[in-house]
């Protein structure tokens, strides 16, 4: 009985990596070449200017065109940005102590609620990438605040207000592009 259980158990880790495997090449082969790794150019080095600009909550040129969310890392600034560069939300962000590079990344994975690095719980985590292994995303204080974070903790999170959170967990899914920009 115990062998013919383990063939079984077996059988099934085989079919359910074959399974992952298969959809996940699926959706490497559905998501734009360059998203998820970041990416540098003229187009994007554009888009990383020091100039003040005359409306700060503008659309900064150069962030690409399509559907995305555009993180100034120098303006503590998102835009959610739907079809044809209409802009569906921009609001104010509390950036961690710890700064994704300019660049082109996918949204990678999600989570609902969980604790922060600081040990604040945060709802609607969306990440993007790691740097050094500190995982970089956009989330809310389940308890309304957005505290800047210790300056002494290497923290990734990237502090949005509840609304702006609900937000970003409405328009970032799995596989949206994320462009980071100074």
């Amino acid at each position: 009985m115990a062998s013919s259980s383990s063939g079984i158990v077996a059988g099934l880790t085989v079919a359910a990596l074959a399974t992952v495997g298969f959809l996940t090449y699926q959706a490497s082969a559905s998501v734009p070449a360059g998203l998820g790794s970041p990416t540098t150019g003229s187009a994007l080095a554009a888009a990383t200017s020091k100039a003040p600009r005359a409306d700060p909550t503008a659309l900064p040129a150069g962030s690409g065109t399509g559907k995305r969310v555009v993180y100034s890392v120098k303006a503590d600034r998102v835009w959610l940005v739907g079809p044809g560069d209409k802009i569906i939300r921009t609001f104010k962000v509390t950036p961690g102590t710890v700064d994704p590079a300019p660049g082109s990344y996918a949204v990678t994975s999600r989570s609902n609620r969980v604790t922060g690095t600081d040990g604040t719980p945060v709802e609607h985590v969306v990440r993007f990438t790691n740097v050094n292994r500190v995982p970089i995303g956009f989330s809310a204080a389940v308890n309304g605040s957005v505290p800047a974070p210790a300056p002494t903790v290497r923290a990734g999170g990237v502090r949005e207000s509840r609304a702006d959170g609900n937000a970003m967990w409405r328009f970032a899914t799995i596989g949206e592009r994320v462009v980071v920009i100074r």
